[in-house]
């Protein structure tokens, strides 16, 4: 069967889907994936068909940037939605036009989508008369067993739950509506523009049971898989400076916060360097501009490395909470220490939280010296490093690519019959 793909975000919103995509082509299909062009590097070294669409998701981390409020200030899912949605609605257009044109060459069978993208890949779906299959990093089905991950963490009774997705839900589909209705009616879509938002088709869930369990109540037509991850292209070996640092003393923290820009950078590395006291660090700067003149010499700057390989040799991992690091440290066996900045990352980081690997989280704009410094020591524990462990060990038996791949093909014939 032939597949084209579309997702549109930081690498952390691309590179799961890439590993989804590489296991689809291996299991005989053809595959298309659209993305940011910042993030397509994994997707072409694995030798994964690509095209990149319009827009610049650096741009809108960076200082006036679509998303830079919310880098620096944090705030609501209002606020959220509509970051996401600017972004998305400047381009929503040519994104259904570009999926249109590659779906047709390769006489799609289904259109598969992720994230802010969604709403073009259900479209080109509908234009197509094909499956239209979600591919999700965190869970939007409604359900009971807790709020939506674009709220902040909160305990709520079930009906209250279930509630706060349909409410986050419905102010995406305003977000999004007009510029959606806008785009069919330039691709001359044989259909009436989208008056109400799409709820049946199916999405799976690259996330691992063992920090979301599948709610009882949700529809055979939303699974949890297991996580996501992309395969190495080659055999890994650290860069000399790391190889030699590794080397030097005992296992590091790893610090990294991925594709986060556009905050008050003095500040979040002078509560950095003050609370790790002197630790051996191993720094990720990431989109964040933060170069090796900044740093002492107790920290070890690094380029993009696989974290699959590189996170099992650390003492901790000090990240942002973003789904897929959250995933690849738990998977890792070693602790979190969460600083999210928007999003579902504060989800993520109770979710870690609750999973007894990591100490509650602090958003990136009250974090200081000191709090840091409490929440490494916790990290730290014998029996917090025990739990990580065993966490990881039962993450390392899912396989969540695979399951994808047959749930894909699952879903794909069934809308062909």
């Amino acid at each position: 069967m032939q597949y084209v793909v579309i997702t549109f975000g930081t690498e952390g919103d691309t590179r799961p889907l890439v590993g989804v995509c590489r296991a689809l082509m291996d299991a005989g299909h053809g595959v298309k994936l659209l993305a940011d062009r910042s993030t397509l590097d994994t997707a072409k070294a694995l030798g994964v068909s690509t095209l990149a669409l319009a827009g610049d998701m650096k741009a809108t981390v960076a200082p006036g940037g679509a998303l830079s409020r919310l880098m620096m200030e944090g705030g609501d899912a209002s606020l959220m939605a509509k970051a996401v949605a600017k972004i998305a609605n400047e381009h929503t257009t040519q994104w259904l036009q570009a999926v249109l044109t590659e779906a047709r060459a390769m006489k799609a069978d289904a259109v598969l989508f992720s994230g802010i993208a969604s709403y073009v890949g259900l479209a080109a779906a509908d234009y197509l008369g094909v499956p239209a299959i979600g591919l999700g990093l965190w869970p939007i089905s409604p359900t009971r067993d807790f709020p939506s991950p674009l709220l902040p963490p909160m305990r709520m009774p079930g009906w209250l739950n279930r509630l706060s997705h349909q409410g986050v839900n419905a102010v995406s589909w305003r977000m999004f509506r007009k510029t959606i209705q806008s785009a069919q009616r330039a691709v001359n879509s044989p259909q009436t523009p989208r008056q109400k938002a799409w709820t049946n088709y199916p999405i799976l869930y690259g996330v691992s049971q063992h920090l979301i369990p599948r709610p009882a109540d949700w529809s055979e037509l939303w699974q949890i898989c297991g996580a996501w991850s992309a395969p190495s292209a080659k055999p890994w070996r650290p860069a000399p400076a790391l190889a030699n640092f590794l080397k030097d003393g005992p296992a590091p923290i790893y610090i990294g916060f991925g594709s986060m820009a556009g905050f008050d950078q003095r500040t979040l590395l002078t509560t950095l360097i003050e609370a790790v006291d002197g630790r051996r660090v191993v720094f990720f700067p990431g989109w964040s501009g933060i170069t090796a003149i900044d740093l002492p010499r107790n920290f070890c700057l690094i380029g993009a490395t696989p974290h699959e390989q590189l996170f099992p040799l650390m003492s901790m991992v000090m990240h942002h909470g973003g789904a897929g690091t959250t995933h690849t440290a738990a998977r890792a066996g070693v602790p979190s220490v969460v600083i999210p900045f928007a999003g579902d990352q504060f989800f993520w980081a109770d979710r870690l939280a609750r999973a007894g690997v990591a100490p509650p989280a602090v958003p990136h704009t009250r974090i200081h010296p000191a709090r840091l410094k409490a929440m490494i020591a916790w990290a730290q524990r014998d029996e917090v490093r025990s739990r990580a462990q065993a966490l990881g060990q039962a993450m390392a038996e899912e396989h969540g690519v695979q399951v994808a791949v047959e749930l894909i093909e699952k879903y794909s014939r069934r809308g062909r019959t």
